[in-house]
């Protein structure tokens, strides 16, 4: 893919937001709602790691030399579940199932959603994690990446930091962080709870090699990760500017669409602003039912 190939960045936005679609429809048709703000916040990165730049194969989830994606914020498990069957992992009828007893699917991700690396929930350890993988990934000499999607409430967390702090000690090149950046925590605004900026300037302090890129756009994405590490021997961040429940109209930028249960009217008008925004692009993708 590069900047003059339209098509496949309007596949890419075209699956971002029928990822948001089938989310939707998952969490309605469950009848107890989901984590809304940060799923949708994070579409568009997800979208283009999985259908752009991770080296996986959903035929065989373990392959030992796959790329890694830690999602640090496991509330986000319901739009990560989504872009994994769009991609193949599993059928998509599957994710009728969540939060039923015994499903692999619920609130938070677990390692039983087949191409989940990692089961995420008590924020702040994704990082961590993504360290001792990518430490591990050198030492068996694998070509891996490690991917961490973390949210911006969890920098909150002392452990986050500590994270920061020694991935530039063992010159962690295959690590990549990326923080979407949507400004809200469940509770409010992040800088009224605990003010981050600058935040770009304190992660360059650490040791890490840091870019600030728009997170809902798919070229600026695919550019700018195809371009890891973005320095030689030094861990990468990209802090992705996003909008906390993109898509959902009124509740979009509002920390209050952290967790929604939607009635029936608001489920209507989400799914129709959501299906216009699927038909605005003319990519025509295979469906995986």
């Amino acid at each position: 893919m590069n900047n003059t190939n339209l098509k496949n960045i309007e596949k890419l936005n075209y699956l971002a937001w029928k990822s948001r679609y089938l989310c939707t429809k998952t969490f309605h048709e469950s009848g107890k709602g989901g984590h809304f703000g940060g799923s949708f916040s994070s579409a568009e990165i997800l979208t283009t790691l999985y259908n752009g730049i991770l080296r996986i194969d959903p035929k065989n989830p373990k392959w030992p030399n796959r790329d890694h994606l830690i999602v640090s914020k496991g509330h986000m498990a319901g739009i990560l579940a989504s872009v994994l069957a769009i991609k193949g992992f599993f059928l998509i009828k599957k994710l009728s199932e969540y939060d039923q007893l015994g499903s692999a699917f619920g609130m938070h991700t677990t390692r039983k959603i087949i191409g989940c690396e990692f089961a995420t929930g008590s924020l702040g350890h994704g990082l961590g994690v993504g360290i001792g993988v990518a430490i591990a990934k050198k030492m068996d000499h694998f070509n891996s990446r490690v991917f961490v999607l973390m949210g911006d409430g969890e920098l909150d967390e002392g452990s986050v930091w500590e994270a920061f702090m020694s991935a530039n000690k063992f010159h962690l090149d295959n690590l990549i962080a990326i923080i979407d950046r949507n400004m809200f925590n469940m509770e409010g605004n992040t800088e009224q709870t605990m003010p981050l900026e600058p935040l770009h300037s304190k992660l360059s302090s650490f040791g890490w090699e840091v870019k600030t890129i728009d997170g809902h756009d798919v070229q600026e994405l695919y550019n700018t990760l195809s371009k890891i590490p973005f320095t030689k021997d030094k861990p990468s961040c990209i802090i992705a500017k996003t909008i906390k429940g993109k898509g959902l109209a009124l509740k979009e930028g509002v920390y209050k669409s952290h967790y929604i249960k939607m009635n029936d009217r608001d489920y209507k008008d989400c799914i129709a602003n959501i299906k216009e925004k699927m038909l605005n692009s003319t990519a025509k993708v295979g469906e995986n039912e």
